[in-house]
């Protein structure tokens, strides 16, 4: 008997595939695109080749932003309890997510059991989310993957002091014709998306551990900041795009033995 979970978030769609000991048996992720339901079949599809299944997996939870364009799936299920399922799993030690994606960011405080206490959701704008990467990195002419990297060599501490993208992104251009060094640069938006979730952090009264989830967590240097306002080291899983899938997986498994 196998276990599928799907996360369609609005720039990647992941899933995860369990057998009956919850072991990990196949992974697979893509860009979401333009139809999210389309990416989820066949990233479901992609998963089953991998797995060498000759049929669908006995059950299947989706989740994220489009779970409801999941005709395949047996039930729906938030991606703030997902994530938590997912990452009590990773780190039961673990209280505290931070969730940062392509659209919004998510503070999430969770039980000893992978309950979820209490969250808080920045989804009015893509200030503090991976979009906002995105643009910053088009407007510095730098490959996303490389924004981490780059932070880490920054000399100087400089301050971006918008957060609407906008602006932000005319504030970049303004410090690249002023020859401020990009590095200083990415170092500053790293700094500005951080204190927002600082912010947010605050809000939720956070305990140590914190685990930071999502496709921004592969950035170290937001890592490094995070882990700085946080006052000590931010745990990151191996695949942090995974974990929502990971947890729809582990959440459909637990249904299923009731």
């Amino acid at each position: 008997m196998f276990f599928a979970g799907v996360d369609i978030g609005s720039t990647s769609t992941e899933c995860v595939i369990l057998n009956e000991s919850g072991e990990i048996i196949a992974a697979d992720m893509r860009p979401t695109g333009a139809n999210s339901a389309k990416a989820a079949q066949a990233v479901l599809d992609s998963a089953i080749q991998k797995a060498g299944l000759d049929a669908p997996p006995h059950r299947i939870v989706a989740t994220g932003y489009g779970r409801v364009s999941a005709p395949f799936a047996h039930k729906v299920v938030t991606e703030i309890t997902c994530h938590a399922r997912g990452v009590l799993h990773l780190f039961p030690q673990v209280r505290t997510i931070v969730d940062v994606g392509g659209q919004d960011s998510k503070v999430i405080r969770i039980g000893p059991k992978g309950n979820v206490i209490d969250f808080v959701m920045n989804d009015k704008c893509s200030a503090g989310s991976g979009r906002f990467l995105e643009v910053m990195a088009r407007a510095l002419e730098v490959e996303l993957d490389d924004l981490g990297p780059l932070s880490e060599k920054s000399a100087e501490e400089i301050s971006i002091s918008s957060m609407c993208t906008v602006f932000a992104e005319s504030e970049v251009i303004s410090l690249v014709a002023r020859a401020v060094p990009v590095e200083d640069i990415i170092n500053g938006i790293h700094k500005s998306i951080v204190n927002r979730l600082a912010s947010q952090m605050q809000r939720m009264n956070p305990e140590p551990d914190i685990v930071m989830t999502g496709g921004v967590a592969k950035n170290s240097g937001m890592v490094k900041k995070l882990s700085q306002a946080a006052g000590h080291v931010v745990l990151v899983p191996e695949n942090p795009r995974m974990t929502g899938a990971l947890g729809a997986a582990l959440t459909v498994m637990g249904l299923d033995r009731e």
